[in-house]
């Protein structure tokens, strides 16, 4: 019997020819990655067992992006926890603000992260990486301080289910779409411990960034890991990043999969996640009657400079509507750099938008954003759940860039095609 990609790079990483689903496994790790609210924990625990080294000070990524810039003390101190363990070990990988991104758009850019890679991290989007054709899942704090020990972690090898996307995108439909669609079509629990492996004409065609945005959202229906086989574009991005050597991985013609979607793109229109479940979707056509306050275009799901050019198409030359403020946030130093290069930074001033420096901030409802009682926001981020970006009555609706800023220019949800 054939393996799937997900079952090919468990194996190669725990030295054995084949791995089966549901098998219990131990793997080697190429990265271990957390920010500013998980790895102070991992580093007590680091600590409380004793341990005196890191495995490799070059396998280690603490990236502070949450609450920084720190918003009050507490935030301070959780980040100041995190510079004096990477001075302590000497690590090469820590990102401080002037240097720090929002971290699952940052390790791809910065070649951290390469294909075929294994990589875990204090937090759930860790799956993002899935879009290079590497294997990676978020995992708890204390399984994160076992790996900084040993360079390895335990897994059950994850079942594979197979979507494939079939046609081509409609006009303002991206990766983000297409994924928003999926996990209204199987649900918030519908990939529970699998792995979701995206193919398709549509992914094939389909830019790294929204490779990333895709496999970002597969925790969204509670899978182990997203992953896409990386081809010539895979490549094309990678080949110039790569700080360490990256493989490709395919799955076998007679790989099993416990389950096969398909889908025909021609028939998707943008998706929007109502409150207060990213299953909870709707085409945008359907919510024109929703007014908000809000948007928030960034995150580590559509931060990225692809993002912000698709966001500032549709907003430029007009103005964010009256009691609606936006706030648009590059995810990483090098996309502000460029978006400022091309001038998108001019178009958002000219709207009447808000900038800010590269942090997760309003995603989580943690500063720079935060929602009021009865406020309604559209955000390009990944999760709506209750009370996510501030007050637990406050609603939040998931989007791509392109709807979030026809929405900030129509004062309600709305698509690009309504500006014209």
């Amino acid at each position: 019997m054939g393996m799937t990609i997900t079952e090919k790079i468990l194996a190669a990483h725990c030295g054995k020819n084949a791995v089966t689903p549901g098998e219990l496994i131990n793997c080697k790790v190429d990265i271990v990655l957390a920010n500013d609210i998980t790895a102070p924990i991992a580093i007590k625990e680091f600590r409380k067992a004793g341990a005196k080294k890191v495995f490799d000070k070059d396998r280690i990524t603490l990236v502070p992006d949450h609450f920084a810039p720190n918003k009050d003390i507490q935030s301070a101190e959780q980040t100041k926890m995190l510079r004096e363990f990477a001075k302590e070990h000497n690590l090469s990988l820590y990102f401080e603000v002037g240097r720090m991104g929002v971290e699952h758009a940052l390790l791809p850019e910065q070649g951290i992260v390469g294909s075929g890679d294994v990589v875990i991290g204090a937090d759930s989007h860790t799956c993002t990486y899935g879009g290079l054709g590497a294997f990676s899942t978020g995992v708890g704090s204390t399984d994160v301080a076992a790996a900084m020990i040993t360079g390895e972690i335990w897994f059950k090898a994850p079942e594979s289910m197979k979507f494939i996307y079939s046609g081509k995108l409609n006009k303002w439909v991206s990766g983000k779409d297409l994924i928003l669609y999926t996990i209204g079509d199987i649900g918030v629990d519908g990939a529970l411990y699998r792995a979701m492996e995206l193919t398709g004409e549509a992914i094939e065609n389909m830019g790294m960034a929204g490779r990333l945005t895709m496999c970002n959202m597969a925790i969204e229906a509670g899978a182990k890991n997203g992953i896409i086989a990386p081809d010539k574009i895979t490549e094309e991005y990678v080949k110039g990043r790569a700080k360490r050597q990256y493989k490709f991985y395919q799955s076998d013609k007679d790989a099993k999969y416990v389950d096969v979607r398909e889908y025909d793109c021609n028939k998707i229109e943008p998706v929007v996640a109502c409150p207060h479940l990213p299953e909870n979707t709707k085409f945008v056509s359907e919510l024109n009657h929703v007014t908000i306050d809000q948007v928030f275009i960034g995150s580590c799901t559509n931060g990225r400079i692809e993002d912000l050019r698709e966001a500032a198409a549709v907003i430029k030359g007009k103005k964010v509507a009256p009691y609606v403020r936006v706030i648009v946030i590059p995810a990483t130093q090098e996309v502000y750099r460029q978006a400022m290069k091309e001038g998108l930074f001019d178009i958002f001033l000219d709207a009447n938008a808000s900038i800010s420096t590269p942090t997760c901030g309003p995603c989580l409802g943690g500063h720079m954003g935060v929602l009021a009682k009865g406020e309604r926001a559209v955000a390009t981020s990944n999760r709506n759940f209750v009370g996510r970006m501030g007050h637990p009555e406050s609603e939040v609706y998931l989007s791509n860039p392109a709807v979030a800023a026809a929405s900030a220019v129509l004062g309600r949800i709305g698509s690009p095609e309504e500006l014209k």
